[in-house]
């Protein structure tokens, strides 16, 4: 065994896992995972830059995370940043402070890095499982892009595109500063076709619509699990490659899309950094489904951050 931490550092949130690995049994164990809602993307799709009070919230969870990977005893660490960092002007600053804090430099991936680490991470497990027939599409609906990854024992393509849950509500539901309370038929009408264009650009290097399976990734495809479920709180456990049916995504992205804040946040199983941006999430999710004309997505909470981990087992 191998004693690994793993950080995943995306638009919307950072994550972090503490595991030990055995590469000789693809046996990851987990000691502590855990997710901090820093929106470090906060206006990079306007700007370009990471704001300043976005790089602050998001070196106060290093500093969390130092702590817990020192009383574990990690004996390798790797930091991933994805779609945010690597748009910005100022990421040096990013760069430096991770260094300071973790003693590690963050590695900004592409776009196909990405999407191997997450394909690893998904669907490790699921290979002996003869009812989820391959190829898989893996989809990770991150904050500021989504991967899509066809393969069967092995990536066959990739494509990143950036149709992420808080750059599309940066694009088309915020007015004035504020998000729309809820959306005009028009923003969600700008929002699909914005997402319409990035599937079209996904299918000219991955085949979407010879995938079996569709396993999706990350908090929009999660949350919309729980809600499907109508979980009381959030539990990892009973989202874990659960199903979630075609028409049942349909009409909790459409509850969505209509709904207030207040209601959105009086979801049991909701998470407060997710309340105004679940509906651009789950909005890419109904789409990729309608485009390939899957019946159902299997939902996995293990992703790109499994993927990091297994990189440096």
């Amino acid at each position: 065994m191998t004693r690994v931490a793993a950080v995943d550092c995306g638009t919307n949130s950072i994550r972090l896992l503490v595991a030990d690995a055995d590469p000789a049994t693809g046996e990851l164990i987990d000691l502590d995972r855990r997710m901090t809602i820093v929106r470090l993307g906060q206006g990079v799709d306007r700007t370009g830059r990471l704001a300043p009070e976005a790089l602050q919230r998001t070196f106060a969870a290093c500093r969390e995370y130092a702590g817990i990977i020192k009383e574990h005893g990690a004996e390798r660490l790797r930091f991933v940043a994805t779609s945010a960092s690597r748009d910005a002007e100022n990421r040096d600053d990013f760069v430096r402070g991770v260094l300071d804090i973790l003693g590690v430099e963050p590695e900004v991936i592409s776009g196909d890095q990405e999407a191997a680490f997450s394909f690893t991470g998904a669907t490790k497990e699921l290979a002996g499982a003869d009812h989820l027939p391959k190829p898989y599409l893996v989809v990770d609906i991150g904050g500021g892009s989504t991967e899509f990854v066809v393969g069967g024992d092995r990536v066959r393509a990739a494509r990143s595109v950036d149709i992420g849950c808080v750059r599309m509500t940066e694009r088309h539901l915020v007015r004035d500063g504020v998000v729309s309370d809820p959306p005009s038929t028009e923003q969600i009408a700008a929002m699909r076709a914005d997402i319409e264009a990035a599937l079209d650009l996904a299918e000219q290097t991955v085949p979407l619509r010879e995938a079996r399976t569709l396993v999706g990734l990350a908090g929009s495809v999660t949350t919309v699990s729980a809600i499907a479920q109508e979980l009381p709180e959030y539990d990892s456990r009973a989202i874990h490659h659960s199903r979630v049916s075609h028409d049942r995504v349909r009409e909790i992205t459409e509850w969505l899309l209509r709904s207030t804040h207040a209601e959105r946040a009086a979801v049991p199983s909701m998470h407060p950094g997710r309340v105004d941006v679940i509906g651009a999430g789950a909005l890419v999710l109904l789409s990729i489904m309608e485009r390939i004309g899957a019946q159902e997505v299997v939902v996995s909470e293990h992703d790109i951050l499994d993927g990091i981990a297994w990189s440096v087992a």
